[in-house]
């Protein structure tokens, strides 16, 4: 093969390559032996006829597209990696010329990767919020650990406020059923609010086995068709039971945990709730610098390369729609789009992520970031023990070189955010200032 010309201009390259007459032929010979099994002519049965006779009557080169096919991973090694063409994507054939003499010259494009200028990377005023942890917060996780351990048990009185009274009803308005008013062995609980106001309050005094009728006069905001509507419901209550929520006391720190005192076990949840809000505030704040690092450089994207980092966003989402039992089409359905519209909904985090990719890639050349094999090692062994794998298994499953790209792409982060100045957010000043 033989590089005739190559140009750029901004984002795009355009190549031209003349192909070897032995090359050609390989591909061309290979495109016929697989195409040739569909092909029938007269006077030959199905499979056998001869390339000469197929190419006198389509035409010479009518196995040329399908032989540069064949041969394409060689064009493309030669013509693009060879020659050091930082190609994005598959370059596509703008223009193929067949002299007399069958010499093939191709014309090929591509998108190649930009140039990047860095702005200012190091030292940026980033906002930092200040982590903190309320007594609402921690006694809403007592809560949630005291209801953990409740109980429930049946009762053999009337219903009250807070119990679960276990409930079928119908709905009718003058008489008739109406649609979407009827439930069967519905576990309802009693000052929940969950249901149209005033139902709540009628079942109250129910015991197990007693039916009654209740009037109802739904709100003027409720949906059309029963909006400010007087219905009666009738209502059977098949049980009513009663959970019991244990006190917040010495005892219940020790039966919930390792603490023998309330007062222990609330340090130990401020402790770790101010420790998860200050991992979330230091994200945040890594990747608010990262952000304005990549605002201050200058570059122009390619499309191809939004179009790989948005294929790569589509389909993890895919894969976390997939674990929860849903496919991306009817998800999208169900949000009243279709797949299209997602992806340009998904377009522009894509974006600004492809320019964060290339910004890191940049950083990462001029710091002359590098990754030790020990590291490497590290990282195969800390990700065998979030997911309970033995180390030759996650190297069965990621590579060593996805492992130092996202090695040497954390440090490149970590340049970035550990010279950023912190500052207080613009709400923080402001209430500062008023004080």
């Amino acid at each position: 093969m033989n590089v005739k010309s190559i140009e750029k201009e901004g984002n795009l390259a355009t190549i031209v390559v003349e192909i070897d007459k032995e090359l050609m032929e390989s591909g061309v010979n290979k495109a016929y032996l697989k195409a040739r099994k569909d092909i029938m002519l007269p006077g030959f049965r199905k499979g056998k006829a001869p390339r000469k006779m197929i190419e006198s009557m389509y035409g010479a080169h009518v196995f040329y597209e399908d032989g540069l096919e064949e041969i394409f991973p060689e064009v493309y090694q030669y013509a693009v990696v060879e020659q050091d063409v930082k190609a994005v994507g598959r370059p596509s054939l703008t223009d193929m010329q067949i002299s007399d003499d069958n010499i093939v010259t191709l014309t090929l494009t591509t998108q190649v990767y930009p140039e990047v200028t860095l702005g200012q990377y190091k030292g940026l005023e980033v906002e930092k919020a200040q982590a903190e942890v309320t007594e609402a917060q921690v006694a809403a996780e007592l809560d949630r650990m005291a209801q953990n351990v409740a109980s429930t048990e049946t009762v053999d009185r009337p219903a009250e406020m807070g119990d679960t009274a276990n409930i079928d009803f119908e709905g009718f308005d003058n008489g008739v059923a109406f649609d979407g008013g009827k439930g069967n062995d519905f576990d309802l609980k009693l000052g929940s609010g969950s249901f149209v106001p005033g139902f709540e309050e009628q079942v109250v005094g129910m015991s197990a086995g007693e039916e009654k009728d209740i009037n109802i006069t739904f709100p003027e905001d409720y949906h059309e068709g029963l909006a400010g509507k007087d219905v009666v419901f009738h209502v059977k209550c098949n049980k009513v039971s009663y959970t019991s929520v244990p006190a917040q006391d010495d005892d219940f720190a020790k039966d919930v945990s390792e603490f023998d005192s309330l007062e222990e076990l609330k340090a130990d949840i401020r402790a770790k709730a101010l420790a998860d809000a200050q991992k979330q505030i230091d994200s945040a704040f890594e990747n608010a610098a990262v952000e304005k690092a990549a605002e201050n450089m200058t570059v122009d994207m390619p499309s191809a390369l939004i179009d790989a980092e948005l294929d790569n966003q589509m389909e993890r989402f895919a894969y976390q729609l997939q674990m929860s039992g849903y496919s991306m089409e009817q998800y999208a359905k169900m949000m009243g789009g279709d797949v299209n519209t997602m992806r340009s909904a998904f377009r522009p985090a894509a974006e600004k992520q492809a320019k964060v990719n290339v910004m890191l890639e940049k950083i990462i050349e001029v710091e002359d970031i590098t990754v030790t094999d020990e590291e490497v090692e590290q990282e195969y062994a800390s990700l065998a023990t979030e997911y309970s794998l033995e180390p030759e298994k996650v190297k069965e499953m990621v590579s060593a070189d996805e492992i130092q790209t996202s090695l040497k792409t954390r440090k490149a982060m970590q340049v970035i955010s550990s010279s950023a100045v912190p500052v207080a957010p613009a709400a923080e000043e402001a209430e500062k200032t008023e004080e």
